[in-house]
Formats: C-alpha cells, structure tokens, sequence
C-alpha cells in the first residue's frame, strides 16, 4: 500500500514505518524535524516535512495518491497537552484534508483510559486506580477524547487503537484485541506491537468504524 504515516517520529511512529518498509509498502513520514526521524534511508521512503500539522493546505499533497493514513500522534506528556493540545486539532486538520485527497482509509492510536472499564477487572481498578489515573492525565486523555470524536464524525473508514501502557519491547504479534471494548487486565503493550496493530487493521474490513482494545 501507498501509506502516510503521522507521528514518525515517536515511539510508535518510527516502529510504524520501519514494519510497513519490512512489509513491502511505500511509505510517506510526515515530521516537523526530520533529524528526529530514527529510520535509515530507504528507495520506499519519502520524508515529508511540515511545521504544523493544523495547516489544511500543507497536508494534502502529502496525502495525494496515497491509500491509506496512519496516525501515531500523541502528546508527550500531560503538561504538553494541558500547555496546547496536539492530538485533536492535527487529526481535524488531517481528517479534512483526506477528504479533499480522497483517501479514506485511517487508523490512529488513542489510549485505554479513553475506553469504557472493563467489569471484571475488579473494583480497585475500576473505582480507585483508573480514575486516579485519568485525573492525572485528564488533558491528555482529554486531547485523544477530541481526536476521537472527530474521527468518529468524519467520512473515513476509521480504526482508532487504544492501547494500556508502552513499553520498549520488541514485537510479538500475539497480543489480544477487543472490539469496541478494552482487553480484560491489559496493562502493557510494546510499542512494536501498537504499530502492528495500527498496520494490520489497515486490511481488516471488520475493524472499520470501531474502537480496538489492545494488551499484551
């Protein structure tokens, strides 16, 4: 496939791009510093540099002829989305510039906590921990919030992942998936096995128009 991928440059992105080169796709990495950008130069791989990902105009030539987006966009942290929301305001500019492209096709990555409780996980998690958590991260959480909403509104063939927390961990492909719903006691995720996820569901015509929970 023909893919643009946002993000490139975070935890998940450059393990997007560096597994749909493995895969045999061509590849568009949007980026604000490419320097940041931790993938070796490859005959598949163009770098496509824009300051500012709110720039309607800016994003449809990188996303002319291409067949599907990727967004692995994401705050890096609380205070940065408390300071100036990322997540939801870029993906609005992306979502509309998609349609003037006409691709369709979109998979992004959100969070667990953006996702209704799981009722068997217990009522420490539900009543005590997860709350706490969502308190500590309430912008950051409230930034993907948006980006969902947004997605959800638009005209694409969507796939939003929610994953609990990444670490830096190699791929395993095996993990579990839950449809519209989180993974019973998901904890963790390698940050490989998101960008696996947000690639295969590319394909999976059963994933479009839902929210997937992901875990190890």
């Amino acid at each position: 496939m023909k893919l643009t991928v946002f993000g490139a440059t975070g935890g998940v992105g450059h393990e997007v791009v560096r597994q749909a080169l493995a895969a045999g796709h061509e590849v568009t990495a949007v980026v604000r510093d490419p320097a940041r950008l931790d993938v070796p130069a490859h005959d598949r791989l163009e770098v496509a540099v824009v300051p500012d990902l709110t720039d309607e105009e800016a994003l449809v030539p990188v996303l002319a002829g291409r067949e599907a987006v990727i967004s692995a966009l994401g705050a890096a942290s609380n205070k940065q989305a408390k300071a100036a929301p990322v997540t939801g305001p870029a993906v609005r500019a992306i979502l509309a510039a998609m349609d003037r492209a006409g691709v369709t096709r979109l998979t992004a990555v959100s969070a667990a906590p953006v996702g209704p409780d799981v009722a068997s996980d217990g009522v420490f998690t539900r009543a005590v921990f997860l709350p706490l958590l969502r308190r500590a991260l309430r912008d950051l959480y409230a930034d993907l919030a948006v980006m969902e909403a947004a997605i959800g509104a638009s005209r694409t063939q969507w796939t939003v992942i929610r994953p609990p927390r990444l670490l830096n961990r190699p791929r395993t492909g095996t993990y579990r998936r839950a449809l519209d719903a989180n993974v019973p006691r998901g904890r963790v995720i390698p940050r490989a096995d998101v960008a696996d996820a947000l690639l295969t569901t590319l394909t999976d015509p059963a994933t479009a128009g839902h929210a997937l929970g992901i875990a190890s």
